[in-house]
């Protein structure tokens, strides 16, 4: 049976969640901050070497500093200058979600980020100085699966010796109230809770992109190219003729390039010849309105970085539609151009994910 709590046993889960405080490391945009600010966690801070995340981040974050400052170089003893945090303060809680450029599967991007490979290790500098209560990690599956991966293994040696005990998930985020097929790698770690409490998974028929996008849920039919000028920002890319052409031809409801890969003049150069038109099956291709989405990546406003197009309207996914199935709230506020603004969206953490790891940490 459910446990059921009496108006006061509420009232004091509340207040405890209350005295918890949060300082978000590489925030970004804040889908940490606004996830466990939803569980009623109080959001001390922001740091972020990304200048162009300040605005975002304080529109939503109201009393939170954003500390525009890159790690590397920042010190411990700079923080505590910058916002009151004690050290062994058993409520506080460290999040560090450093960017995931280098474990991802594609080494062209390892290539060019090698600069955030150690970046765990930096963080580790703040967790030694400060000893917060509690520390949350998390990054791409490829944090865990690394060959020759050094970084991961010596920050949980850490995080023993300094008397934390830690528990880590690869999680699928459809199961944590995300509609999206997405796997991340979550670390949760604790100095003063006898036991670490991860999210419950839930397998809900609800995740899909039917249930957060769409007419029914007050997205407007709208063209390609569409710039709204409200805080909805529900705007989308212009596509090309050509783009145009091969969108209109895709079937509607999860269609594929198949419908137009023996068109010689729409097929697209990488794809031609015999098993080519299989490799990246997904690029240009629709949403399914009744499964997931794909992964909301940084370029998830174009067509041909992925299955981002509509699933029947001939454009790709709006601004909002894409912060939508990522489970922001529709009045977060987000501040840039076109492309900006999506870099944002797509390197966030879901806040409802987030919201369920907070929740977690306040019941244990």
């Amino acid at each position: 049976m459910p446990l059921i709590l009496t108006k006061t046993q509420k009232a004091e889960k509340q207040d405890r969640s209350l005295t918890f405080r949060l300082v978000d490391f590489f925030c970004g945009a804040g889908g940490m901050s606004c996830g466990f600010s939803q569980a009623g966690i109080k959001i001390l801070a922001g740091l972020d070497i990304e200048k162009k995340f300040k605005d975002t981040y304080v529109k939503n974050n109201k009393g939170a500093k954003f500390i525009n400052k890159d790690i590397t170089k920042y010190k411990p003893e700079q923080l505590q200058k910058s916002i009151y945090i004690t050290k062994y303060d058993d409520q506080l809680i460290f999040i560090g979600c450093s960017p995931c450029q280098y474990w991802s599967k594609i080494s062209t991007i390892r290539h060019k980020s090698a600069y955030s490979s150690n970046l765990i290790a930096d963080f580790q500098r703040f967790i030694k100085y400060f000893m917060p209560g509690y520390v949350v990690v998390e990054n791409v599956p490829g944090l865990l699966n690394a060959k020759n991966n050094h970084v991961l293994l010596g920050f949980l040696d850490f995080l023993l010796f300094s008397g934390y005990k830690y528990e880590y998930r690869i999680i699928q985020t459809d199961y944590y109230g995300v509609p999206q097929k997405r796997k991340r790698f979550v670390l949760i770690a604790s100095r003063v809770s006898k036991q670490i409490n991860f999210p419950e998974p839930e397998k809900n028929s609800n995740m899909t992109v039917r249930d957060f996008i769409g007419q029914h849920n007050g997205f407007a039919k709208i063209p390609d190219g569409h710039k709204d000028n409200s805080a909805f920002l529900h705007s989308t890319s212009l596509l090309s003729p050509l783009n145009k052409r091969r969108i209109q031809i895709t079937p509607i409801n999860g269609g594929t390039r198949d419908a137009w890969k023996d068109d010689s003049e729409l097929q697209i150069d990488a794809y031609k010849g015999e098993g080519k038109d299989k490799i990246f099956k997904s690029i240009y291709g629709r949403l399914f309105w009744d499964k997931p989405a794909s992964t909301i990546t940084t370029r998830f406003i174009a067509t041909s970085c992925g299955r981002f197009a509509h699933p029947d309207e001939d454009r790709g996914l709006s601004l909002r539609e894409g912060a939508t199935l990522q489970t922001f709230p529709k009045d977060y506020k987000f501040v840039g151009g076109l492309v900006s603004v999506a870099k944002q969206i797509g390197n966030a953490v879901p806040p409802e994910m987030a919201k369920r790891i907070a929740l977690s940490i306040i019941n244990s």
